[in-house]
């Protein structure tokens, strides 16, 4: 009598014999495929991968079209000792003829008090830092960049808040929106203009810059020279702290333009 193989053992070969024997017969094609007839876009087929959807072309960029990049373009400051391009050392010409040569050194404009300004496009999370390729593949000149940022900060300080704080005679007024624009809003006329007006009858008019995210400005008063020092420690240890510093000194709104406070 022949041994049942799985007598006495584990039933789990049993159930997999089973298994098998107890599928259905496979179905037999009784005619040929039709390989004119439309395929049934819902119908698996083994190793097809459906085409990817169509992308954007890297050309249809800010980086690349000015078109995009005219309106997204904004201003920066960054620490006195930035290295980069000289903006004004910028010649298209030149650079067309060295089209081949990458030009990824950031291009720095002179800002007030010697800060330096660079130029960015805002891009999930990051700023693209525009270079003279950049200009390169726009096809613009230095002139039109500078316009482009300012008007766009000019745009977004329109409606962008100040706060202000007072303590006795001591008032502050600050932007700090968190935007990444708080701090060069003082290259525009308007933002000076506001601070002379609002803090300029009762003294001298400080302002501070420690970091992106901040302006603050405060009126020095000819009977309290000690706020001077109180108000400059503030901007060092704000500065101190900030993950995108700018500066740390003083600076005073004199005839409608920033310079260092001289004390």
């Amino acid at each position: 009598m022949e041994r049942d193989p799985y007598e006495g053992g584990s039933d789990v070969g049993r159930d997999v014999a089973r298994d098998l024997a107890d599928e259905p017969p496979a179905a037999l094609r009784d005619a040929p495929p039709d390989i004119l007839s439309p395929i049934d876009a819902s119908s698996p087929v083994s190793g097809h991968m459906p085409p990817p959807e169509k992308t954007a072309s890297p050309a249809d960029s800010p980086e690349h079209d000015w078109s995009l990049a005219s309106g997204l373009v904004r201003p920066a400051f960054r620490p006195i000792g930035t290295q980069g391009t000289p903006i004004e050392t910028v010649d298209r010409e030149a650079l067309a003829q060295h089209s081949l040569q990458h030009h990824t050194q950031p291009l720095i404009d002179t800002g007030p008090a010697g800060l330096p300004v660079v130029y960015t496009i805002a891009a999930g999370g990051f700023d693209i830092v525009v270079n003279s390729d950049h200009l390169l593949s726009w096809g613009i000149e230095p002139s039109q960049l500078q316009d482009a940022a300012l008007r766009n900060l000019a745009t977004w300080a329109s409606t962008a808040p100040w706060s202000e704080e007072a303590s006795g005679e001591r008032r502050v007024i600050s932007s700090d929106t968190g935007d990444g624009l708080d701090a060069v809003r003082i290259l525009l006329p308007d933002a000076l203009a506001y601070l002379a007006r609002e803090l300029g009858d009762a003294g001298r008019v400080l302002v501070g810059l420690p970091e992106r995210h901040l302006l603050v400005a405060t009126t020095l008063a000819a009977d309290d020279p000690g706020f001077a020092e109180m108000f400059g420690e503030f901007v060092i240890e704000q500065s101190g702290g900030a993950d995108e510093p700018v500066d740390r000194r003083l600076f005073e709104i004199v005839g409608g333009r920033l310079v260092e406070f001289a004390g």
